[in-house]
């Protein structure tokens, strides 16, 4: 498969660790692309869900494209999010083409583009409220591995796939989130600071708007998910536009299930070293 370049790809809300993950569909997505910047909105890996007894292949499979982009050119900047808030603690370290932080800011001809994961504008990762969007979080892995179950039954009858958790995750957003104001409220601060367009993720609806008040208007984007939308956002041919996944373009592979298992016993040498004596100081 011939690969798309692209000039930066934002994606977010992946929540590689958990049953929710589509990272088969984003894998192949990943590899149907070259681009020149990539931005992982936050929620990348979930620390919330995450467990030692599940990680699987395919999951790994992921960090490793991450990276094989990484040493083929491709600049990777992880943006923390809620779900990932452990690596807050680490935020503005680079190494080589990788970048940590909580936000970015990037110019593109001449137009200016704020980028961040977005929880800290959602009252329902705070405080008390966190506990309750943790415990609905496990909730909604749930519902995902019976709604995948129920879809495997209605195709064996022949008749459509249902998306239950999502029309859920829509109910909860409405009565929860407030998405308006959401996006509302970063717009509002985008134009504040002169800004053209401002990008997040975290509430899992991909959109791009237009919004203005009195003092002047920006660009609202966010990049939506890779657990039922299945979205991202690419700047290409000067503009910014929503990809989703195409299955009929972007092919899944079947990754092999191993458990690697440690191999010391080996006759090469790695490393030469002449001296380990500290030189002299004259």
């Amino acid at each position: 498969m011939q690969k798309r370049f692209v000039d930066v790809v934002v994606v977010s809300d992946l929540h590689l660790g958990t049953y929710a993950c589509r990272a088969k569909e984003f894998l192949a997505y990943l590899k149907s692309i070259a681009p020149r910047l990539l931005i992982l909105n936050g929620d990348i890996l979930d620390g919330w869900q995450f467990s030692k007894h599940y990680f699987p292949s395919v999951h790994m499979a992921v960090i490793q494209e991450i990276f094989s982009l990484l040493s083929n050119g491709t600049r990777v900047i992880y943006i923390t999010g809620n779900h990932d808030e452990v690596l807050r603690r680490y935020s503005d370290i680079q190494l080589g083409n990788f970048q940590l932080t909580d936000k970015i800011v990037i110019e593109i001809n001449g137009k200016m583009t704020w980028i961040f994961h977005g929880d800290v504008f959602d009252h329902t990762t705070k405080n008390q409220a966190k506990l309750w969007t943790k415990l609905g979080s496990n909730g909604y892995a749930a519902l995902l591995a019976f709604n995948s179950f129920v879809n495997r039954l209605m195709k064996l009858i022949g008749k459509k796939k249902l998306s239950l958790s999502k029309k859920i995750m829509e109910q909860f957003h409405k009565r929860m989130v407030n998405i308006d104001a959401f996006e509302t409220l970063i717009a509002e601060l985008a134009i504040e600071k002169n800004y053209d367009h401002v990008i997040c993720g975290h509430i899992h609806q991909p959109q791009k708007r237009s919004i203005s008040n009195e003092k002047g208007t920006v660009t609202y984007l966010n990049s939506g998910d890779w657990v039922e939308h299945l979205t991202s956002l690419e700047y290409r041919d000067d503009d910014w536009h929503i990809c989703s996944y195409d299955e009929t373009i972007m092919k899944t592979e079947p990754v092999q299930n191993f458990k690697p298992q440690p191999e010391v016993m080996t006759n090469e040498i790695a490393i030469y070293l002449h001296s380990l004596a500290y030189p002299e100081i004259v």
